[in-house]
């Protein structure tokens, strides 16, 4: 019987049952074409910049070229309220601040939504993100600019990619992904975009004008970071996108129920 004709709440095993459910929704047949599109499209753009810088990095040209202007341009800038300024946004994106945000935004996440698909597709892409940073890191083994001119202490560990800034990247980007794709409104998608990419950019900056990594650091970061966005979209639509017609066999999201 239903909960609203029993008066009674479901038992645990239902409520745990139900977080694992995956969330359904209802699209025509070009928007889900569209979504599939985007998502190859940011993996095509983001593995050729990619490649691009890493061939940069390893012959020392092409991309890098801009590395050591935006380097000196950035010491003429530097001052002491800016400078705290800059540290405080590295703290914030840093590897303790971040990991402590995701986990929280994460598990209230799917503490308090009816299905967990989303804050696991969120955590997966974390995790991922964190794998490719150590071993990518650890193949290039690119030294980071010189110890001398770091302005939060001296860090000696691989500079490509900016692990900060691919944690930003991924956070950003598939959190807003997550929060736009069940939203049918164009404006919230941009504003979300937009903050996304706010953040981002003063992720990266900071961890430059701190004197920590290259400016192909950086991009090489976001580059893998629309890979992961685009494997997030590709994965979320095949999974939770339907067609009128189309077999459900987990449940429609509340955002589309009403247009069921």
């Amino acid at each position: 019987m239903s909960v609203e004709k029993t008066g009674k709440s479901p038992g645990r095993w239902r409520v745990f049952h139900d977080k694992f459910v995956v969330e359904e929704r209802y699209m025509s047949v070009q928007d889900r074409r569209n979504l599939y599109r985007i998502a190859v499209g940011l993996m095509i753009v983001g593995a050729v910049l990619f490649f691009s810088i890493l061939a940069g990095v390893l012959q020392h040209g092409g991309l890098t070229a801009g590395d050591e202007p935006v380097r000196t341009w950035l010491l003429t800038l530097r001052s002491e309220p800016l400078t705290t300024v800059m540290i405080i946004l590295a703290i914030i994106f840093g590897p303790v601040a971040l990991p402590i945000i995701i986990l929280v935004v994460t598990v209230a996440w799917g503490l308090l939504a009816k299905h967990a698909w989303r804050p696991l597709l969120l955590a997966g892409a974390m995790l991922t993100g964190v794998i490719l940073a150590q071993i990518i890191g650890r193949t290039i083994g690119r030294q980071r600019p010189p110890v001398d001119l770091m302005l939060f202490g001296a860090d000696f560990t691989f500079s490509f990619p900016s692990g900060h800034v691919l944690g930003a990247c991924d956070f950003l980007l598939v959190t807003a992904f997550l929060i736009a794709s069940r939203r049918h409104n164009r404006a919230s998608a941009v504003v979300a975009f937009v903050v996304a990419g706010v953040g981002i950019f003063f992720a990266a900056v900071s961890r430059l004008y701190l004197g920590y990594h290259w400016l192909t650091d950086a991009l090489a970061s976001l580059s893998i970071s629309f890979v992961i966005l685009g494997g997030v979209i590709a994965l979320d639509t095949w999974r939770t996108a339907r067609i009128r017609g189309e077999q459900i066999t987990g449940t429609l999201s509340k955002a589309d129920t009403a247009q069921a």
